[in-house]
Parts: structure tokens; C-alpha cells; sequence
């Protein structure tokens, strides 16, 4: 009897939920650190970073792994695993874009455009939550840390 061997692709396991939850609890504290945050750059840059971890806990766990792809932004896949989130991720691409430029130095943005993405991230971060069907957070710092407009 002769024995054939079958070849087999590996498939990386699905994240487990401890992953999605380490998102979220990563997502939280960007949030937290946004609001103590000194200047409005690094505030908005941690609130996207923020919604950018909620987005992924959700990518990860409402996808099923099966083989490989092109790498996608999670804002260009979110609106296929979560309709209902679709206006949040155009939102947060355009956020990204800037955050990308504040990065580079070739833009600013003002305090409140900084706290205002901060009030964003908190609700989409909820929004995620709830989507997951877990409950609700506690709320952010009342009061946000003084910035600098640099």
C-alpha cells in the first residue's frame, strides 16, 4: 500500500476573543491618553489610532479567515462586515489621511478639531461595542487636558 501525502495550506487561526478584546481595551486607552494628551496633534493622532483599534476588533471578529487576500484598510472593509457602520469608517479614512499629514508635519489641526475626534472615537468605540454585544464602558475623563495648538 503506498501512502500519498496531501498538502494542506496553512490557515492562521481565527482571532480569539481575548484578541478582539485587547483591541477594545487598546482602543480605550488611546482614548484615555488622547484626553491627556499636551498638544492637539497628538490628541487627534491617538483618538484615530483609537478608532482604528475599535475598527479592527470588530474586522476581527466578524471575519472568517479563508486564505489569503490583498491587504485592505479596515476602513475599506468595515462597511462590508458592519453596514451600519459605513458613514463612521469614510469618516475615519478622511481622519486618517489627516492624521497621516499631521504625522508629516505638513498640517495642523486646532484643539477643538482635536477634541471633537476625541467625542467621535468615544462614541464609535461604543458603537463597536454594542455591534459585539458587550456592554458599555465607563465614560471618559470629564474634562479633557489643555492643549497647545502644536
Amino acid at each position: 500500500m503506498t501512502t500519498t501525502s496531501i498538502r494542506t495550506a496553512e490557515v492562521p487561526p481565527a482571532p480569539s476573543a481575548g484578541t478582539v478584546l485587547d483591541l477594545l481595551d487598546r482602543s480605550r486607552a488611546g482614548l484615555v491618553q488622547a484626553c491627556r494628551s499636551q498638544t492637539a496633534s497628538q490628541r487627534y493622532t491617538e483618538a484615530h489610532l483609537a478608532a482604528l483599534r475599535a475598527a479592527a476588533a470588530l474586522v476581527a471578529a466578524r471575519t472568517v479567515v479563508a486564505g489569503r487576500s490583498r491587504p485592505r484598510s479596515v476602513w475599506e472593509v468595515l462597511p462590508r462586515l458592519a453596514p451600519e457602520l459605513g458613514e463612521w469608517a469614510t469618516f475615519f479614512a478622511a481622519s486618517g489621511r489627516r492624521r497621516l499629514a499631521l504625522e508629516r508635519g505638513s498640517r495642523t489641526v486646532s484643539p477643538r478639531e482635536a477634541d471633537d475626534l476625541v467625542r467621535q472615537c468615544e462614541t464609535f468605540l461604543e458603537l463597536v461595542r454594542g455591534a459585539l454585544h458587550l456592554p458599555f464602558a465607563e465614560p471618559l475623563p470629564g474634562e479633557l487636558a489643555p492643549t497647545s495648538p502644536w
